[in-house]
């Protein structure tokens, strides 16, 4: 059995997530770490919001707060909505937490030291209007390289390549559209053509990524230059070298402080645990696996970025160096990268309120009927639309007519005709072919997923359930009273069969598959659910926050099949899933409208 990081994409506290950005990094990350705690392994799941930046202080102008209360509200937003859709989290945390700012600043402090961070004098975008400095992606314009006319200050997304932002033509504000002024500062940029050779070595070496994914890490090598890692900004970090410090209008680059969040949330997840170097197992022992979960357009940052700062940090660029007090720290195992997901044909888009909010989903709708859509028709490999006839759809077709009735039926014939799962009498081919179906799925969809390929194994699992409902068709229990003994064997079969069904869809379908286990009779916790707990932080007795977390370690190696025990006693059941009413997708469309 392997420690397995599930590193997950920090959600921006500027505003509530929509379900585009859940589908890139929340239920892929989810769905896999829940299988991996079920198969044996030792995972470590941790993210938390990210809260420096521009972006933060433009919305807290907006909406008449500092940049603090703005960032205090959305974090329990966002927290919120994480826990209501089942993300099992060992620790979701914030990158405003003191251990936070001391994880960041001994990274800065030792990848300094090594002689990777260089100081240049630069120009920097600025806001004519405000002064406030303009973050890259905040300025868009037409790429010097392809011509693309819709290129961000740090990269176009049509040719891949990096960008500085002075080199864009016609660059505009996506704040307020006026033309920025650029404007000389001193910059600590991280040296990356110092680890062209390191991370070249490291990529080749990746066996099983998503082929989109490694092409473009590899790409992105062709055009390496330093990169900015200090902004001149008063919301941030403080760059922790004398006669920088002390400067209120310098600090660390979101984007750089953001990715160490990995980092600290472990180290914060081992402090509060009672063992402070807990965090080690999956950090330093390079046996360990790290999976990294996020949307495309964060690739750079996971791909090159942040193993370069890993890099610098463990001394293994072109000038060497040595580690510091974390010692070597372990580069990713894999960038595990979703394309996006869109929304009746358009982009999400908040700004133009063209969005679904996580909240107002899990408000209207079951959470794993969202998190069924997503995983088996989610963004996975290609970009991909969410039609509300299609969410209809597979809801009424699949979840509700498919996996719901088979529950529903199998729980509803055993109570009426026993009232406790029955003692199977022989068994004939028929009932042998379903039982040898559904455990050999077991390796299948567990192989699926641990390889990142949910659609698929998600299909799988489906597949298997309607092998189920084929069976109760054709062995027709309903005309068996006549003969108890083939009737009990039936119903046991297909009991079995439901029970180990709902272990293979529990990673997909946390909150269903505890539903499932009691409709059974089964007792105790089935499928673990994150919890919130208010927490102080753990340097500042001032502060007080919320984090998700909980205790998954009851699923440890329950990805078997298990036996359902005859005699347990079977209640009249309830429906598990919520049938939608065709009305919900013209409601839905005219909100779309209205927004």
């Amino acid at each position: 059995m392997s420690r397995i990081l599930s590193a997950v994409a920090w959600p921006y506290a500027n505003g509530p997530r929509h379900i585009g950005h859940v589908a890139g990094f929340g239920i892929p990350s989810d769905v896999f770490s829940r299988y991996m705690r079920m198969a044996g392994h030792d995972v470590l799941m941790v993210s938390g919001t990210d809260e420096h930046g521009t972006p933060i202080l433009v919305q807290a102008d907006k909406e008449g707060v500092s940049a603090q209360e703005l960032a205090d509200r959305y974090n329990r937003v966002i927290v919120e909505d994480l826990t209501a859709l089942g993300l099992s989290y060992d620790l979701f945390t914030r990158t405003t937490t003191r251990n936070h700012y001391a994880v960041v600043q001994e990274m800065f402090r030792t990848v300094h030291k090594n002689g990777y961070m260089i100081e240049r004098t630069t120009k920097g975008a600025v806001s004519p209007s405000t002064g406030r400095t303009l973050p890259d992606r905040y300025i868009e314009g037409t790429c010097p390289i392809c011509g693309y006319d819709g290129a961000r200050g740090d990269q176009c997304d049509n040719c891949g390549n990096q960008l500085d932002a002075i080199e864009l033509i016609n660059p505009k504000s996506k704040i307020n559209g006026e033309t920025p002024k650029f404007v000389e500062s001193e910059h600590f940029f991280l040296d990356l053509p110092a680890f062209v050779d390191a991370l070249g070595d490291w990529l080749r070496t990746r066996t099983g990524w998503r082929p989109n994914v490694l092409k473009f890490s590899l790409n992105l090598l062709d055009d390496v230059r330093p990169r900015a890692m200090t902004r001149d900004i008063d919301w941030g970090i403080p760059v922790p070298l004398d006669g920088w410090e002390q400067n209120p209008t310098k600090r660390l680059y979101v984007w750089f402080d953001a990715v160490i969040g990995y980092l600290s949330a472990s180290i914060e997840w081992a402090r509060r645990s009672g063992d402070p170097d807990a965090w080690r197992q999956w950090w330093n022992d390079p046996e360990a696996l790290s999976y990294y979960f996020m949307g495309k357009d964060n690739i750079t940052f996971h791909s090159q970025i942040w193993p370069a700062e890993l890099l610098g940090y463990d001394g293994k660029g072109s000038r060497g160096g040595a580690p510091g007090a974390y010692g070597s720290l372990n580069l990713p195992t894999e960038v595990v990268s979703s394309e996006f997901l869109n929304v009746e044909g358009k982009q999400f888009s908040t700004s133009r309120g063209r969005v679904i909010l996580v909240r107002d989903m899990l408000a209207r709708y079951q959470p794993d009927a969202l998190r069924y859509y997503i995983s088996v028709a989610g963004p996975e490999m290609q970009d991909v639309d969410f039609t509300w006839a299609e969410f209809k759809r597979r809801t009424n077709d699949e979840l509700v007519a498919g996996w719901g009735n088979l529950v529903n039926r199998t729980a509803s014939m055993v109570h009426k005709n026993f009232g406790e799962i029955p003692t199977p009498g022989r068994r004939e081919p028929v009932d042998e072919a379903l039982v040898a179906e559904v455990t050999t799925a077991f390796g299948r969809v567990g192989e699926l997923v641990g390889a990142h390929r949910q659609r698929q194994a998600l299909q799988e699992a489906m597949r298997v359930v309607t092998e189920a409902n084929r069976y109760v068709s054709e062995t027709e229990p309903w005309k068996l009273k006549t003969d108890p003994d083939r009737l009990a064997t039936v119903l046991h079969t297909t009991t079995q069969a439901v029970s180990d069904l709902n272990t293979l869809l529990a990673p997909f379908l946390p909150h269903s598959a505890q539903q499932v286990h009691e409709a059974l009779g089964g007792t105790g916790t089935f499928s673990p659910q994150p919890r919130i707990d208010e927490v102080t932080d753990l340097d500042d007795d001032s502060r007080h926050y919320p984090v998700i977390t909980g205790d998954y370690t009851a699923v440890r190696g329950t990805w078997q099949p298990k036996a359902v025990v005859p005699g347990t006693k079977v209640d009249k059941p309830t429906p598990v899933f919520t049938k939608l009413d065709d009305a919900i997708v013209e409601e839905e469309l005219e909100r779309l409208r209205q927004s």
